[in-house]
């Protein structure tokens, strides 16, 4: 994938979508944001009007998901985490589950954790 930076409204655009919107009035947020990511080929509309989430768009919306579990474990090990993102972040040795219950985030994950950082910071100069 390109470095594409989505905003905050374009992540709840695609979560809305994801969710699923009516034919007749997607809402404002999905509106607002349809036509570029649109042409980011994160959805599309199809032939009878619905906007649905392409394998891109699902992508993305998984990797962020990804992403807040790595920050609320490095906070938390705690923390709750979907099993789905957790089975992910396992298989690629980010988290290890802690006997007690929760995870931990292992060197690998806080090297991944440090460096999506660093990314954010270069993006917002």
């Amino acid at each position: 994938m390109k470095n594409e930076q989505l905003t905050t409204d374009e992540y709840d655009a695609l979560e809305l979508v994801r969710r699923g919107v009516k034919r007749d009035n997607p809402g404002a947020c999905v509106g607002r944001n349809a036509k570029r990511l649109s042409g980011l080929k994160m959805m599309e509309t199809t032939r009878d009007g619905r906007i649905v989430l392409t394998e891109k768009g699902q992508q993305v919306l998984f990797l962020r998901r990804c992403v807040r579990a790595l920050e609320a474990l490095a906070a938390d090990p705690a923390a709750s985490v979907d099993g789905d993102v957790a089975r992910f972040l396992s298989a690629k040795s980010h988290i290890a589950p802690l006997e007690a219950g929760g995870y931990l985030l292992t060197d690998r994950g806080r090297e991944s954790l440090a460096d999506i950082a660093q990314q954010q910071q270069q993006q917002r100069r």
